[in-house]
């Protein structure tokens, strides 16, 4: 009969009885040995604690219905069977070498230690009542959810005890329940079993290293455990795997980063521990699910206004430059535009370099392509006004401007009239934006429902319409004024009406521009904001009323 085999036909009392009668014997013939004073010293104090061990153990309300607690009972009588087998061995003096002595008694020293924190984990960490029972109960159980969270509970349970070969028995197994069972799987999880998955990270076996990166990643995806991966130290593991880990590791560890990195404080804590140049090390050579997660995991950095600087400085901004040309995965390029975005959005000396490595020209062909524009536009809004108006039209600014303001998202359009109000900072580039045919195109964002997107195509216009010529294209719009009209709304959620008097009162002197207003209602806006004292409703009124007693007298 196997070893196995006489295990299971033993109960959990036998294996006690057993392990309580071997321990005086190891005792006494370790007390024999006269050769390796010190070692044998030093396994005589940890035989010593086994027997306050063992009463704990035994007195544990679960001690006789546990699977593990009987395992561990079984490798406890191993160990100490070894013991007699050495002392017998000193005694005799009929080891091989003295050497080859040491090696023994120093692996059995290890391996007593690994049962004395193995019984006490079991104790103190709730390990022994979480854990399943054996296999013959659990398979009785009625309720399938109950079984599968009690299979799951062992098998998190055999991360923290026994050998790394268990453990990557356990980790394989535990792999595969989470795939059938993520949801179930993923809320028997406590914090204990984090912590042990966290060390296991550091395990010297690749394989081990592998397999429970994959688990935590799983575990980072589902959003369930971020706070306690983190406290329990998961950063600095993850980014030595995605610095030197095998490729399977690299990708998983930069995964889970990359959702871990969507907190402010954790995006701050992978800058801490050195994670930004391991990040950028993948962007430039790793694989394409790799390179779209740590392109991403940087994006989510960046968003943190601190530290962006070190981002600089670590070469960020080039390798995003060269995602935007040369990205694997379409996801790549737009974690790519929304990190320049964030990176170019307040640092003078960050647009600059953004400006200095080529960005400006790879973020307008990127426009060219089929991939989000929302963020590629906010970031070259960022940007307009550090650069001369004759490189922004030798670029070809202005016609991907009129591309994304007519066939672009809600949110591209509202940073194309963004980059608009910046850009137009002379009478020729007024003119030039004016001839480019913005203007009936920023006459329909006026209709947005957004009061954001409709405030800043209003300011775009009032912009543009300081030149005559622009606010005849306006005057020639038949939807301007009701447009216009609407946007004078004195309510306070409507942020766009300071514009809309600005753009109305450049073309009031139109008479058939002041009788649209007056039938659209403009009287009745105006009064209400002039009784708010609200910045040039009051001489805009005047304009209206002068207007329409002329035409009254006219009649008469």
């Amino acid at each position: 009969m196997g070893e196995e085999s006489i295990a299971d036909s033993q109960s959990a009392e036998d294996w006690l009885s057993h392990a309580q009668e071997l321990v005086p014997v190891a005792l006494n013939k370790a007390r024999e040995v006269k050769g390796f004073p010190g070692r044998w010293k030093m396994i005589m104090s940890k035989l010593e604690q086994i027997p306050a061990c063992l009463l704990d153990l035994s007195t544990h309300p679960c001690f006789s219905k546990n699977a593990l607690c009987k395992e561990q009972l079984h490798a406890m009588l191993k160990t100490l069977k070894g013991a007699i087998e050495l002392a017998d061995l000193c005694v005799g003096e009929k080891y091989e070498g003295k050497l080859r002595m040491q090696s023994d008694l120093d692996a059995l020293s290890g391996k007593l230690d690994l049962n004395l924190r193995d019984c006490c984990l079991l104790i103190k960490t709730g390990v022994l009542g979480e854990a399943t029972l054996p296999s013959s109960v659990a398979v009785s159980s009625a309720e399938p959810e109950a079984t599968t969270h009690s299979n799951i509970r062992e098998l998190l349970a055999r991360l923290q005890i026994g050998h790394l070969e268990a453990k990557h028995r356990a980790l394989d197994s535990l792999f595969e329940v989470m795939k059938e069972e993520e949801k179930n799987g993923l809320a028997v999880f406590g914090r204990s079993n984090i912590a042990a998955l966290v060390q296991l990270l550091t395990a010297t076996s690749p394989r081990i290293r592998e397999k429970t990166v994959t688990v935590i990643c799983s575990l980072a995806e589902s959003g369930s455990c971020e706070n306690w991966l983190i406290s329990e130290g998961v950063l600095p593991p993850l980014i030595r795997l995605v610095e030197s880990g095998s490729s399977v590791g690299k990708e998983k560890a930069t995964i889970s980063l990359q959702r871990l990195s969507m907190s402010t404080e954790t995006a701050r804590a992978i800058v801490g521990h050195g994670g930004v140049h391991p990040l950028i090390e993948i962007c430039w050579t790793g694989d394409s699910v790799s390179q779209a997660a740590a392109a991403c995991t940087l994006k989510n950095i960046s968003a943190v206004p601190d530290v962006r600087q070190t981002l600089a400085e670590e070469g960020i901004i080039r390798v995003m430059i060269n995602l935007l040309d040369c990205g694997i995965l379409l996801g790549s390029k737009e974690y790519a535009a929304e990190c320049l975005q964030n990176l170019t959005a307040s640092n003078d000396n960050l647009k600059r370099s953004v400006v200095s490595e080529g960005g400006l020209r790879s973020l307008l062909i990127y426009l060219d392509g089929p991939l989000p524009q929302e963020s590629a536009v906010g970031a070259l809004r960022n940007l307009v006004a550090s650069v001369s108006v004759e490189i922004l039209i030798s670029l070809g600014l202005l016609p991907r401007l009129v591309h994304v303001l007519k066939c672009g998202s809600l949110g591209a359009q509202q940073a194309a009239a963004s980059a608009i109000c910046r850009v137009c900072t002379s009478t020729e580039m007024k003119r030039l934006v004016g001839e480019a045919g913005c203007i009936p195109l920023l006459v329909k964002m006026l209709e947005a429902k957004s009061n954001r997107v409709s405030e800043v195509a209003a300011q775009a216009m009032s912009c543009l319409m300081i030149l005559s010529q622009n606010c005849r294209e306006v005057k020639r719009d038949d939807k301007s004024v009701p447009n216009l009209v609407q946007l004078l709304d004195p309510s306070p959620q409507n942020t766009a009406k300071k514009y809309a008097v600005s753009c109305l009162a450049s073309i009031s002197s139109s008479k058939k521009c002041k009788k649209l207003m007056i039938s659209y209602g403009a009287i009745g806006y105006l009064k209400k904001l002039t009784e708010m004292d609200f910045p040039g409703a009051k001489k805009l009124l005047e304009r209206l009323e002068r207007g329409k007693l002329k035409n009254l007298f006219s009649r008469k």
